[in-house]
């Protein structure tokens, strides 16, 4: 994946298999972390998914 596009590819993922796993999330988070800040592109694809997740459109996978 593309460095400047890690999160939104991710976003993309959880939005195209309609989960958000912990795999997804783990590596959200860890690029998140790596970069150290979020560029506006990657907050509204963050805020896409959310409100995905609220409209309960999107399904979060718990932790095996």
């Amino acid at each position: 994946m593309k460095t400047t596009h890690v999160i939104r590819q991710l976003v993309a993922k959880a939005l195209y298999i309609k989960q958000l796993t912990p795999d997804i999330e783990n590596e959200i988070n860890y690029e998140l972390s790596r970069l150290g800040y979020i560029s506006d592109a990657d907050y509204e694809a963050l805020e896409l998914l959310m409100s995905e997740m609220d409209a309960g459109r999107i399904r979060l996978v718990p932790s095996p």
